[in-house]
């Protein structure tokens, strides 16, 4: 990387007051300091757009795909937790009945407060994280998510139930509570991936951070049958108080081990560089983003103090009510939100209509089912065993290699052909299944078809939907909402995921115990036709820059100030205040961040300001020597 080199010049800068303000507005700098401003900003650009993969990548993709792995751990955990919990809580469960013991459940209603609570709080955090990562930045609130996570890991694995509470009430606190943080990693974790990218591995650093869904899914049901076989002995050999004792131990280590690879990532969460892109176009420090590009760049250009840039006071444009409403009130950038925000929620109907409820599914059609005639004990070990086992086949036949598949083709065939495609299998295969559904239950060779079926839904909601629906609004939206449209986006899809909670566990019985399951199939089938429809609204990201996606004119993304700017309009909204540039020895050893020029003195505008697209803006004082 070339040396990087700054003015040693002491620069002074005089306090400023009202009359100094007004001298500047006649010895404003003229059109040509701004086109440069604009220039060192594509410069940047450029560069961030053109580097080479380099080792950052590597630990942006770790760094953001291990919160990832923890969150798919600690959802689809639940799957055969659930079955623990009935065990444990669920109607009629006593120590003196025993022999009942394996027939019990949770209650729907209790199925789907703990089923639900984590979609719920994953809806609300997605939202909440993705409109903190745009006013606040990505980096001052990346770990605060994961820290929440934790927190409420730790909750769950040590509540117990009491005389005023339920445990499956505290638990459905601390795993909404969970789902908030999670929610928080979705938007967080698309951004920062998208704009540390070069445009060539964009697409793949994005779906390697994704596709650590699938090994958490994965190291949820190996971890849970590991443990169901380590407490084989006390199933089989221990009386009835204990055996209940080792299920609550169980289900505890099933859920704290999640708190892991969450743990080990934290530290990096919390140390991560702010994204160059934000820096530049939110916080208008043009110096601070080229040493933060530094850490991307295998050959960067070098950096100098421009002693103009201090006095220029620049148009800037700024993420307000008024702005969204103007930017998304364009149809070609509504029609984008939709596209992206339906398409998860048609996805997420299917995906955890079916994930957070394999279990039930695999019961349903005997696959795995304890034999007749054991012992209380050893027919509820077989039944967690079978399960765990069930959905250890379903995460490695399906589940898993649909990321890795997707990992492959998403750089080469785009993201909507991608999508497209998964939509138009995953229609086919659940109207197969659906219609079929009777039949292929008759026989255990219709069993085994429903299985691979199963599966080959799995593989192609990861290669196809599940994985582009994460992508594409982390890419097609302009940096000042690209978190809050993309929080937009995932939160429609935890809707469609709540929703499906809700139907699944009370449509399931109609017409007796899972007699309706066909029929929900057929329903899902319907969700992912209405998929294509929306893909459609979408367009092509594959190997375009993020400025060219964003819909705006990027040639004078950074405007001068007119002369009526610097009326009583701009004076009312700032408060003048003294600007000091210390020397700078050099900007990686010794970073210089001097304060903005301007500071808000008041939230109150005067009429007609609340109409304005832009803020006026003070840049920083880097140009870029090319």
């Amino acid at each position: 990387m070339r040396g990087v080199t700054t003015s040693t010049e002491n620069i002074k800068a005089k306090s400023l007051d009202v009359r100094s303000v007004h001298h500047a507005v006649k010895d404003r700098p003229t059109a040509p300091a701004v086109r440069r401003l604009n220039e060192n900003r594509r410069a940047l650009l450029t560069e961030i757009d053109n580097a080479k993969f380099s080792w950052f990548h590597v630990k942006v993709a770790f760094v953001s795909g291990a919160g990832f792995f923890t969150d798919a751990y600690d959802i689809f955990a639940i799957n055969i937790v659930s079955v623990m919990l009935g065990y444990l809580y669920g109607t009629g469960a006593s120590d003196s009945d025993f022999s009942s013991l394996p027939s019990q459940q949770l209650s729907v209603g209790q199925q789907v407060a703990i089923k639900i609570a984590t979609p719920a709080g994953v809806l609300c955090g997605q939202l909440l994280f993705g409109w903190l990562g745009d006013v606040l930045g990505r980096k001052r609130i990346y770990g605060m998510e994961l820290l929440l996570i934790l927190v409420a890991t730790f909750g769950q694995v040590l509540c117990a139930p009491s005389v005023a509470v339920s445990v499956i009430g505290v638990l459905t606190f601390w795993r909404f509570m969970m789902g908030v943080g999670i929610g928080g990693d979705y938007p967080i974790s698309a951004v920062i991936s998208s704009e540390f990218s070069s445009v060539y591995i964009r697409g793949r650093v994005m779906a390697a951070v994704f596709a650590n869904q699938g090994w958490g899914q994965l190291s949820a049901t190996l971890l849970s049958f590991i443990v169901i076989a380590a407490y084989k002995h006390s199933f089989l050999h221990d009386p009835p108080s204990e055996v209940l004792q080792s299920i609550d131990q169980i289900w505890r280590l099933i859920v704290g081990l999640g708190c892991i690879p969450g743990a080990v990532a934290l530290y990096f969460r919390l140390t991560i560089p702010e994204t160059p892109r934000f820096t530049m176009d939110i916080e208008r420090n043009i110096r601070q983003a080229g040493q933060d590009l530094s850490v991307l760049l295998v050959d960067s250009e070098s950096y100098t103090v421009d002693l103009d840039a201090v006095r220029e006071r620049v148009i800037a444009r700024q993420a307000t009510r008024h702005d969204f409403r103007a930017y998304f009130g364009q149809w070609e950038n509504l029609k984008i939100l939709i596209g992206t925000a339906y398409s998860w929620f048609a996805l997420d109907i299917a995906f955890y209509g079916l994930g957070l409820n394999s279990s039930i599914i695999l019961d349903a059609i005997g696959f795995g089912s304890p034999h007749k005639g054991l012992a209380p004990a050893a027919s509820i070990y077989q039944n967690l065993h079978n399960v765990s086992l069930g959905n250890l086949i379903l995460s490695v036949a399906g589940l898993v290699p649909g990321y890795w598949i997707a990992f492959i083709f998403i750089d080469r065939w785009g993201r909507k052909p991608i999508q497209f495609m998964g939509f138009a299998v995953l229609t086919v295969l659940f109207l197969v299944m659906g219609f079929a559904y009777d039949k292929l239950n008759a026989s255990s060779g219709g069993r085994v078809v429903f299985v691979v079926l199963y599966c080959l839904s799995n593989l192609f909601q990861n290669f196809g939907p599940n994985t582009t629906t994460f992508i594409v609004p982390g890419e097609v939206f302009p940096t000042r909402y690209r978190a809050t449209a993309h929080g937009i986006s995932a939160a429609s899809g935890k809707c469609g995921a709540v929703v499906a909670q809700l139907a699944f566990q009370w449509l399931k019985d109609v017409g007796g115990p899972n007699k309706f399951l066909g029929h929900i199939l057929e329903i899902f089938a319907f969700f992912m036709l209405t998929g294509i429809l929306s893909t459609m609204l979408i367009p092509e990201t594959n190997q375009k820059t993020l400025e060219q996606l964003s819909n705006e004119s990027q040639d004078d993304f950074i405007q001068p100030v007119p002369i009526a700017g610097y009326s009583s309009e701009y004076l009312g909204d700032f408060q003048a205040s003294p600007i000091r540039l210390e020397p700078l020895a050099s900007p990686i050893d010794h970073p210089s961040y001097p304060p903005p020029a301007f500071t808000p003195r008041a939230r109150h505008k005067e009429e007609g300001m609340s109409s304005s697209l832009s803020h006026y803006a003070s840049m920083s004082d880097v140009s870029v020597s090319l």
